[in-house]
């Protein structure tokens, strides 16, 4: 059973930062590309960053380059993303989502995702 869990939420003033951290079990975590997504209230939920599983090729959505960073640790199963320069805007909860096995593209589209989290409020106060 696959098994995905958020961590490092939390409220945070602009301009500050926010490292979010998710573990995933029960799959071969290499094989899996993992992303971040968010979800604002009455909003969609939304692609911000994602990461290949052996390469560590990354993508990011247009508000959030040169913001955040995204990175994983295949031996820890592990996958963060570090927030710095945070606006109110980006308050949401974010979401770590796993998409494979062995895609050699990376996904903006949440329906590509196979397995997630129940996700971390991130909440940047102005």
């Amino acid at each position: 059973q696959v098994h995905v869990l958020e961590s490092g939420g939390g409220l945070v003033q602009a301009g500050g930062s926010l490292r979010l951290s998710c573990a995933a079990s029960g799959l071969t975590f290499r094989w899996y590309n993992m992303g971040w997504f968010r979800q604002a209230p009455g909003k969609e939920r939304d692609f911000v960053a994602a990461i290949t599983g052996s390469t560590g090729t990354t993508a990011y959505k247009d508000s959030v380059k040169g913001r955040f960073t995204i990175s994983r640790d295949n031996a820890k199963n592990t996958v963060n993303l570090q927030m710095n320069s945070l606006k109110p805007e980006d308050t949401a909860v974010y979401y770590c989502a796993a998409d494979g096995p062995r895609r050699w593209e990376l996904s903006s589209d949440k329906s590509d995702y196979d397995y997630w989290g129940q996700g971390t409020q991130v909440t940047v106060s102005s």
